[in-house]
């Protein structure tokens, strides 16, 4: 498969999608929320177990 064919492929591809490929029900402004406070959290364990400093 050359260069301007997949080029062209990926294009038809993109086109014919119809909702962007995301589902409906999923908020990112919630999602990235959560992944955030996970992150938080994972940051508070860590330092809260390195008590050597």
């Amino acid at each position: 498969m050359t260069l301007p064919s997949s080029a062209d492929a990926l294009a038809l591809l993109a086109q014919t999608g119809e909702h962007g490929g995301q589902h409906a029900s999923l908020n990112p402004y919630l999602i990235g929320g959560i992944g955030l406070g996970m992150l938080l959290l994972l940051l508070w364990v860590t330092t809260r177990f390195n008590r050597d400093r």
